[in-house]
């Protein structure tokens, strides 16, 4: 890999990393984020952390390779565990699924003193981010969805402050759902995205009527239902 250039998708979230920081990035894989970031001049040290030993390898391969093993350390550890508090000021959490971040972020709540950025690129489920945000203390500056090889991926930029603030002059269960930022832009990529969901919902919740476990599955028809109606107004009002 040419760590010159990266992925569309990893090449967006270095665009937010802070400049002259010293960057932890969480399940690092190839190490290819922080070997970049430092090449270009956007960090001045790094962290890679791996918690598999086969991607471990990788990491340390390619900082090796890099001549980068002053400046960038591969270190094994789950989460957030393999920073202390205070050594870094901006953190990166790419490629995973929003479920599993918000939790490496609730598992190392204590590790985030001193992060001054979270960079967190979610596959899937960037609702649980946003709520993990909200509820402790990060607020969402930025936002931005993209597509890469057919799959459409959404980066949440977050900072110490005032969580309510995306909030507060939009419906906020859409905002959470669907990102505030991305709500107000609605580009054609944000629409492909939701025109998928609702379909892929409503396709769901006709499977779980059809089923007759309507009684069993009720918070859940309740919910699809919810989400189907606030992903409806918010493409509808776009189309209007």
């Amino acid at each position: 890999m040419n760590i010159d250039k990266l992925s569309k998708r990893l090449e967006a979230v270095a665009g937010y990393i802070t400049p002259g920081s010293t960057l932890a990035d969480i399940g690092s894989d190839h190490a290819y984020l922080p070997c970049y970031a430092l090449n270009k001049g956007i960090i001045r040290k790094g962290v890679a952390g791996e918690v598999s030993q086969g991607p471990l390898n990788s990491a340390r391969s390619q900082v090796q390779a890099s001549g980068l093993n002053d400046f960038i350390e591969v270190r094994k550890g789950d989460g957030l565990e393999v920073i202390s508090p205070y050594e870094v000021d901006c953190i990166t959490i790419a490629g995973m699924g929003g479920t599993l971040i918000s939790s490496i972020l609730e598992h190392g709540k204590e590790k985030l003193s001193g992060v001054k950025r979270l960079i967190l690129q979610p596959n899937i489920g960037a609702k649980n981010v946003r709520v993990w945000l909200l509820e402790n203390g990060w607020e969402l500056i930025q936002e931005e969805i993209l597509e890469e090889d057919q799959k459409i991926y959404e980066i949440l930029v977050a900072e110490p402050g005032n969580s309510m603030i995306p909030y507060e002059h939009c419906n906020k269960d859409a905002s959470l759902l669907m990102g505030p930022f991305l709500i107000q832009e609605k580009n054609s990529i944000f629409e492909k995205k939701w025109a998928l969901e609702l379909a892929h919902m409503r396709r769901i919740l006709n499977q779980i009527e059809k089923s007759g476990q309507g009684g069993e599955l009720a918070a859940k028809k309740t919910e699809l239902r919810d989400n189907i109606n606030l992903v409806e107004e918010i493409l509808n009002h776009e189309a209007g």
